[in-house]
C-alpha cells in the first residue's frame, strides 16, 4: 500500500509538473518526462524507417511533428523562431491549445524538445474514419408521447460540426423543401494543406501569423473560410455523410425511413479526411480550431469525431485530448467514438483499446450496441468489435517509469451495427459517382427496399462511427430543449438516463444505452442559464439546478411499450461512480465546462477571448486556451453518493471486467451500506483531493497487475512488431475482425 501510495504520489507531482503547474523541488526534479514519443523516437534512430509523416529532400531527413508547448507567450513566437533557424517550416498555431504543427529536420528533433517551453513532440500522425429503426430504437421516437405539445424538439436552432470526409449536402436528407438549408457550411482542410503548403513539407517560412488568412486560425471568426456547400464531389469517401445523417438526417421522405435523430439540426461540413478516410493529426485539430472560433457565432453547440488515432500518450499530454479539452472548455460539447479495436482476430476481447480523443475524460465517448434488427431493446447487445475501456494512454519518465490513465471509458454506448444512411455521390448522382466506399464495397448498397434514387440512395454502415453520431443528435435536441446546458452536464444527463444493458460491465458499456426519451426529458427539468450563470460566476456549489415547479423525473422511461430503468449513475474523476438526486438537484462545480478532474488531477482551462471588433461582441471568439491546476475549492457538494464501497465488494476493480453494469447497481441500491454518502463534499486543496475531512482513496484505479492478469488482453499486445507499427495502414488500422460466430458483426456491413 505505501509504494501504491508513493506511486500515485509521483503521478500527480510529475503530471502537474509536466503541464506546467506547479514547480518541481526536491525529490521530484528526478522524475523528467520523455518529451519525445516513442514512434520519433524509433524514426529518428532507425534510417531504415519511413513512414509517411518522414521525408527525405536535398539529402537531408525530415519529419513532419506537432509540438505541444506551454508557455505565456500565446503567439510562441520564440518557438516558432527557433524552428524556422533550425531549417524547418511552421505551417500553424493551434488556438484550441498551445502548441504548433511544423516540419523539422531529424537532426533537430532532440534540440526542440529540449526547450523549457515546449511539453512534448511528437509525429503528425495520420487519423482515419472509426467506423426509422434507429429513432424507434434510441427512444427519439418517444418524445412525442413523453413530452405532449412540447414534442417538436428535432435539434432546429442547434448546429452539429461533422469532422469527417464532407458531406453530400445534395442529398434529400439534408434539405429543406429542395434546398441544401441544412448544411450551413463547408470548410476543407485537406484541400487547404495541399493547396497552401504542398503537404507540411515546405521549410523557411512561418505560415502562424500569415495574413492569408485561410491557413491562419486566428482570423477564422474575420474572414476565414466558411463557405457555401459547392464542391462537385463534396464526400468522395461517404464516410461524413452517412455519419451526418445518423447525427440529423431527415429520411422520412421515403421507404425505408433512415432518418437519423436531430431531424431539424443545423449542419457544419468540416472536412479533414480525403478520399481515402484518411487525414493528418494536424488536419483535425485545425478543424477543432476552426469551430471553437466559428461555435459562437455559428451556433455551433455540438462536434462530432468518428475517427480517431491510436491513444499512445496520456490525456494530458495527446494533441487530440488537449484540442478537444479546449473545445469543451470554450463550451462545445464533444462526441468522439470509441474505436473498433474491441476484439482479436482470435474472437477474444481486447480491453484498453479506445482510441483518441475518446480517450480524453472530457469528451463523450460513444461504444456500438447491435440491435439485432429489432425496433426493442431487450435483446440489445454491445458489439464485439466496439473499443474497450479502460483507457491506456500513458506518462513516461527519464527514470523508466511509466504512469497509465486507467479511466473509466466508454461513457455510453449506441446503435452502431447495420444502420441505414446516406449514401455520399457527386453533383451527378449517378452509380459511376457513388462514393468509394459504396463502389469499393457493393454490399454495403444492398439496403432492402431501397429504389436509390439520384440524392436519394441509401447505404448501411456499422462501426462506433456510426454510434457517436447517434449520441451527438441527442446532444442537439438536449440543447434545444435546454440551451443552458454545458458539455460535462450534458454527459452526466446522457450517463444518468441511459438503460444499463444486460451482461456487459462498466469497461464495455460504460452506463449503457443512449435513452433520448429519458435524457430530453430530464434536460427540460433543469433551468436555462446554468452554462452562462457559471460563466458570469454566479452559480455557486450548492445552488438550485432544478427549473421553477420543476422535480427530478421519474428515473424510467416507456420506448415502445416498454418500460427502461435509468442507470442513474455517471463517472465523475475519471474513475468512480456517482450517484443520487443531488447530481441535478443542486450545482456541482464538476458541470463547470472549464474544470477537469481525472483521478487526482483537477485542472482549469482558461479561455481567452478576442476583444469585440467588426461588431462582434467580446467573450465571442476565443484565440487561446491555457490550462491550470485549481485552487482550493469544492468540486462535489454533499448529497451526492459515490459507490466506491460498493465496487470494492464486488471485487474493486475486478469489476470493472467481470461485473455486470445491472448487478453493480443492485448491489448498492440494495445493501445501502455499500454506498458513501458526502456531508461536506469533495474539496480540491492542496494537490490533494479530500471528501469529508478524509484524504480520497483510490481504490478503484486498476493495477498493473490486475490488467495484466486472467488472460485479459490488452491493446498493446495487438501492436506488431517495431517495423509495421510505423506502416500507416497498420498502425490505425481497425482490426474489426469480429467472432465468426457472431454473423450480424460481419465486416462486410462495417467499417471496411
Amino acid at each position: 500500500m505505501a509504494f501504491r501510495a508513493n506511486l500515485l504520489q509521483r503521478w500527480l507531482v510529475a503530471a502537474l509538473a509536466l503541464l506546467g503547474l506547479v514547480v518541481s523541488g526536491g525529490v521530484w526534479a528526478q522524475a523528467q518526462p520523455v518529451k519525445v514519443a516513442p514512434d520519433l523516437s524509433l524514426v529518428l534512430a532507425r534510417s531504415d524507417l519511413s513512414p509517411g509523416w518522414v521525408r527525405t529532400v536535398g539529402g537531408t531527413r525530415y519529419v513532419k511533428v506537432l509540438i505541444m508547448a506551454r508557455s505565456t507567450d500565446t503567439s510562441l513566437a520564440s518557438l516558432r523562431a527557433q524552428v524556422l533557424a533550425s531549417g524547418g517550416g511552421v505551417y500553424y498555431r493551434f488556438i484550441s491549445m498551445q502548441g504548433l504543427s511544423a516540419t523539422l529536420p531529424a537532426s533537430a528533433v532532440a534540440t526542440i524538445a529540449a526547450r523549457s517551453d515546449v511539453l512534448y513532440v511528437v509525429p503528425n500522425r495520420p487519423a482515419m474514419r472509426l467506423q426509422s429503426v434507429l429513432q424507434r430504437a434510441s427512444g427519439q421516437a418517444d418524445l412525442a408521447a413523453s413530452l405532449g405539445t412540447a414534442a417538436g424538439v428535432d435539434g432546429s436552432g442547434v448546429g452539429i460540426a461533422i469532422l469527417d470526409s464532407g458531406i453530400d449536402f445534395r442529398h434529400a436528407n439534408f434539405s429543406v423543401a429542395g434546398k441544401t438549408a441544412r448544411v450551413a457550411g463547408a470548410v476543407d482542410f485537406v484541400s487547404m494543406r495541399k493547396l497552401f503548403v504542398e503537404g507540411g513539407w515546405r521549410v523557411g517560412s512561418d505560415y502562424s501569423p500569415s495574413t492569408t488568412s485561410s491557413i491562419d486560425g486566428t482570423k477564422y471568426w474575420q474572414d476565414g473560410p466558411q463557405l457555401a456547400p459547392k464542391a462537385k464531389v463534396p464526400d468522395p469517401y461517404g464516410h461524413g455523410s452517412i455519419v451526418a445523417g445518423m447525427a440529423a438526417g431527415n429520411g422520412a421522405h421515403q421507404s425505408p425511413n433512415s432518418s437519423g435523430i436531430a431531424t431539424g439540426a443545423t449542419l457544419w461540413d468540416v472536412r479533414v479526411l480525403d478520399e481515402r478516410g484518411l487525414g493528418e493529426m494536424a488536419d483535425v485539430l485545425a478543424g477543432v480550431d476552426w469551430v471553437v472560433q466559428r461555435a459562437r457565432l455559428s451556433g455551433i453547440r455540438v462536434m462530432n469525431l468518428s475517427l480517431g488515432v491510436t491513444a499512445w500518450e496520456s490525456y494530458l499530454i495527446d494533441p487530440l485530448a488537449r484540442a478537444v479539452r479546449g473545445a469543451t472548455a470554450s463550451g462545445v460539447t464533444v462526441v468522439a467514438a470509441a474505436g473498433n479495436r474491441g476484439v482479436a482476430a482470435d474472437g477474444r476481447l481486447v480491453y484498453g483499446s479506445i482510441a483518441s480523443p475518446g480517450h480524453d475524460p472530457s469528451v463523450i465517448t460513444v461504444g456500438a450496441v447491435n440491435l439485432k434488427g429489432t425496433e426493442v431493446r431487450s435483446d440489445d447487445v454491445v458489439t464485439r468489435f466496439s473499443a474497450k475501456g479502460p483507457t491506456r494512454g500513458k506518462l513516461v519518465f527519464q527514470n523508466g517509469a511509466v504512469l497509465t490513465d486507467n479511466l473509466v471509458k466508454p461513457d455510453l454506448v449506441a446503435p452502431g451495427n447495420r444502420l441505414v444512411g446516406v449514401l455520399g455521390s457527386d453533383k451527378f448522382s449517378t452509380q459511376s459517382g457513388w462514393n468509394a466506399l459504396a463502389r469499393t464495397y457493393p454490399a454495403l448498397t444492398q439496403v432492402s427496399g431501397a429504389t436509390q434514387q439520384p440524392d436519394r440512395e441509401l447505404m448501411q454502415l456499422s462501426g462506433t462511427s456510426i454510434a457517436s453520431p447517434v449520441v451527438a443528435g441527442t446532444v442537439a435536441l438536449m440543447l434545444q430543449a435546454n440551451p443552458g446546458l454545458t458539455p460535462p452536464l450534458i454527459k452526466a444527463i446522457l450517463q444518468y438516463t441511459a438503460q444499463p444493458l444486460a451482461g456487459a460491465p462498466l469497461v464495455v458499456q460504460g452506463t449503457g444505452m443512449v435513452n433520448v426519451e429519458g435524457a430530453v426529458r430530464l434536460a427540460r427539468a433543469l433551468r436555462t442559464d446554468i452554462g452562462p450563470a457559471i460563466e458570469a460566476g454566479t452559480l455557486v456549489a450548492g445552488a438550485n439546478l432544478l427549473a421553477a415547479g420543476a422535480s427530478m423525473p421519474t428515473p424510467s422511461s416507456t420506448l415502445n411499450g416498454q418500460v427502461v430503468p435509468w442507470s442513474q449513475v455517471v463517472t465523475v474523476g475519471g474513475a468512480r461512480l456517482a450517484t443520487g438526486p443531488a447530481l441535478f438537484t443542486q450545482f456541482q462545480p464538476v458541470w463547470d465546462p472549464t474544470v477537469l478532474w481525472a483521478r487526482r488531477a483537477v485542472l482549469r482551462s482558461a479561455v481567452n477571448f478576442q476583444p469585440s471588433a467588426k461588431g462582434v461582441p467580446a467573450r465571442t471568439v476565443p484565440y487561446a486556451v491555457a490550462e491550470s491546476s485549481v485552487g482550493a475549492q469544492v468540486i462535489v457538494g454533499p448529497g451526492v453518493q459515490l459507490l466506491d464501497p460498493a465496487f470494492a465488494s464486488l471485487g474493486g476493480a475486478k469489476g470493472w471486467f467481470s461485473t455486470p453494469v445491472r448487478d453493480l447497481l443492485a448491489t448498492a441500491s440494495s445493501e445501502r451500506r455499500n454506498t458513501y454518502s458526502l456531508s461536506q463534499g469533495i474539496v480540491a486543496a492542496n494537490g490533494a483531493l479530500v471528501a469529508d475531512g478524509v484524504l480520497l482513496g483510490q481504490q478503484l484505479i486498476l493495477a498493473e497487475q490486475l490488467i495484466l492478469a486472467e488472460q485479459l488482453i490488452l491493446a498493446e499486445q495487438l501492436i506488431l512488431a517495431e517495423q509495421l507499427i510505423l506502416a500507416e495502414q497498420l498502425i490505425l488500422a481497425e482490426l474489426h475482425r469480429p467472432d465468426p460466430a457472431a454473423a450480424v458483426d460481419q465486416a462486410v456491413a462495417g467499417e471496411p
